[in-house]
């Protein structure tokens, strides 16, 4: 019986040595887990001293008793299952003021206890206890207030420019957090914004299944089929193009080329959606780049079948005469999804050209389309390992980059000048002495 007594005053703590590692991998510096506290139980309920039950589970004796006096809950009466304090007042009880500290195993009355205060330690209590104060220590953000005031703001004004989380922290390593964080961090109003701020907050619907390809009407060898048959390197390479509509009775629109290796998206403004003004926009496009630096980057083209890209032979042949300049390929019928990468990216575009504001197309100049160029393609991309359209093309063709961004006017942007934003937009035609697109 002097082992079950053990645990009185300081005595059950004095002795770290005996009983604190059984097997050497120092399990007595970790935290007690489920199958340490159904151990306790089992050994509070077999009358066992605390030292019999920390060398079975390889603790100090001052651990579980502290695991005990920590954990015990009250065992009758309204306040059944909650906390005992760690000084709880009125204890008439002996066994409650040392070691075991719990009615656990008790047998010092044949019938029931007829004490007011009786507690008892069960394992899962006590691990449902242990995890609510984890959890609750994790709470809140572990930053200073005047750091964390200054984080907010940086990130604030980033969120405000039309930035998303993940170009904030390529952006900013300095901060030290996840994109994770920063929606996580909006959901609790850290910021005084919510994830709705952000510049997409969606959910999609479920894939539909696939239905039956419809053959392309410009013939088998521009086929979908046949540019699936490409080396993988060519097809790696080729520009996927397309056109962004404004209202239904402008008769301005966009037409893009999309880059599959680095993701720049070149915006050509187009007086009308015509088969005619988009060959000759390319011919302009060409002029200004020249006849190989073009080659390069547009040699495989990859679009739909909308009546703008028709005319094949116009899209082929080079403003200087010669070998055609590019080789078109056409996506199946309704299948505009196989250039998926062009039609995902608009949505970047879309960021500072948005739909349903009533914006005109027919007010865009080629300086509008310079200047969502230049901040679009300017973005930190996590797919690019934190670099940019431009910066990403500047690295693998230095020579197309620069007759590229000369030709429409385009240039890279630092990161802390970018405005992604509508507003941005009707900023600068301001400084023109234009007015607002909406």
């Amino acid at each position: 019986m002097q082992d079950r007594h053990c645990g009185m005053g300081m005595r059950c703590g004095s002795n770290l040595r005996e009983g604190a590692i059984v097997d050497g991998d120092n399990r007595a510096y970790c935290r007690i887990d489920k199958a340490d506290r159904e151990a306790i139980q089992n050994g509070l309920g077999k009358r066992k001293g605390c030292r019999e039950i920390a060398r079975s589970i390889g603790r100090s004796p001052a651990a579980v008793t502290e695991e005990v006096r920590r954990h015990r809950t009250w065992k009758d009466g309204e306040r059944r299952g909650e906390i005992v304090p760690s000084d709880p007042e009125d204890v008439s009880c002996s066994h409650l003021l040392r070691w075991p500290w719990t009615c656990n195993g008790c047998t010092a009355y044949t019938r029931k206890c007829g004490r007011r205060q009786r507690m008892e330690y069960k394992a899962a209590l006590a691990q449902a206890a242990s995890e609510k104060t984890r959890s609750e220590s994790r709470r809140g953000i572990n930053r200073r207030e005047e750091d964390f005031e200054r984080i907010a703001f940086e990130i604030r004004s980033a969120i405000l420019d039309g930035k998303s989380p993940e170009q904030i922290c390529l952006a900013k390593p300095h901060l030290g957090l996840a994109p994770s964080t920063l929606y996580r961090w909006a959901e609790r109003g850290y910021f005084s914004m919510s994830p709705m701020d952000f510049r997409r907050r969606v959910g999609y619907r479920p894939r539909k299944g696939q239905s039956e390809r419809r053959p392309t009407s410009h013939g088998e060898e521009r086929s979908y089929a046949a540019f699936c048959a490409l080396p993988e390197e060519q097809r790696a390479r080729a520009c996927e193009m397309d056109t962004v509509l404004g209202k239904a009775r402008d008769e301005q629109c966009l037409l893009t080329l999309f880059l599959r290796p680095c993701k720049v998206q070149p915006v050509l403004l187009l007086p009308k959606k015509a088969s005619g003004a988009v060959a000759s926009a390319l011919d302009s496009l060409e002029r200004a780049m020249g006849k190989h630096p073009f080659k390069r980057l547009f040699g495989i083209i990859l679009t739909d079948n909308g009546v703008e890209f028709a005319d094949t032979a116009a899209i082929e042949a080079s403003a200087f005469g010669g070998d055609a300049r590019c080789k078109v390929y056409y996506c199946d019928v309704r299948a505009s999804q196989q250039k998926g990468a062009c039609e995902r990216n608009h949505v970047e575009l879309r960021k500072m050209l948005p739909k349903r504001r009533g914006i005109s197309f027919d007010d865009l100049t080629e300086r509008d389309c310079a200047f969502v160029m230049s901040h679009v393609n300017s973005q930190p991309r996590p797919s690019l390992m934190g670099m940019s359209p431009l910066g990403m093309l500047r690295a693998a063709d230095e020579e197309a980059r620069d007759a590229l961004c000369v030709a429409l006017g385009m240039e890279e942007i630092p990161f802390d000048a970018l405005a992604l934003t509508l507003d941005a937009v009707n900023a600068q035609r301001a400084e023109r002495g234009l007015g607002p697109l909406a």
